[in-house]
């Protein structure tokens, strides 16, 4: 039969490399981390508070201002239009309407839920309904110079409604309009919106 000694506060210890030792520097040739503690002999980088901040090339034009073409920035909430010029309708040479899905099918167009913009591009003889989001002046000329016509789809991807991320309400604009908070201005935001 096997005594359970009882467990005290001596016998608590944490697990095998939760605790460090911190490096202790300046304490002698013996620890290897004496004299200089580490730091080398002088210059900008040995003195206390010493260092350049990230990107300093000592003075010369750093990396970020040389290089003109990583200026700017991408918009992400850009739209994807898929473009589809008349000469690429010509060679499908499709029966029925030109539409959006029938595009799709055809393998011209990456998917039913991208914007699709006709151009201008090419010459078109046949008579045809092209329906679409959007139409260029030179396009629709063309395709209703050729007995057709042009019908503009309304949008419904979801870029018509792509907003940054601080986007304003509207509540919150007629709020700010009314001064809620505001001296002389509406203490409470049910006296502006008229909500309990």
């Amino acid at each position: 039969m096997r005594l359970s000694m009882p467990i005290n506060l001596s016998d608590l210890k944490p697990n095998e490399g939760a605790n460090k030792a911190r490096k202790r520097v300046g304490r002698g040739p013996g620890s290897g981390h004496g004299k200089t503690s580490g730091k080398g002999h002088k210059g900008q980088k040995a003195r206390t508070g010493g260092g350049v901040r990230p990107g300093f090339e000592g003075g010369q034009l750093p990396i970020q201002k040389r290089m003109p073409y990583l200026r700017g920035f991408t918009n992400i909430y850009a739209t994807p239009w898929e473009v589809v010029n008349l000469d690429t309708i010509a060679a499908l040479e499709l029966d029925g309407p030109v539409t959006p899905e029938a595009l799709v099918a055809a393998g011209v167009v990456r998917g039913p839920e991208f914007p699709v913009k006709i151009l201008g591009r090419g010459e078109l003889s046949a008579k045809l309904v092209i329906s679409a989001h959007a139409v260029s002046e030179s396009a629709k000329e063309q395709i209703e110079k050729a007995g057709g016509t042009v019908t503009i789809l309304e949008r419904t991807d979801r870029w018509v409604t792509a907003r940054p991320r601080n986007r304003k309400l509207p509540i919150d604009r007629d709020l700010k309009s009314a001064r809620l908070g505001k001296v002389g201005g509406p203490q409470k935001r049910s006296d502006v919106t008229g909500a309990e």
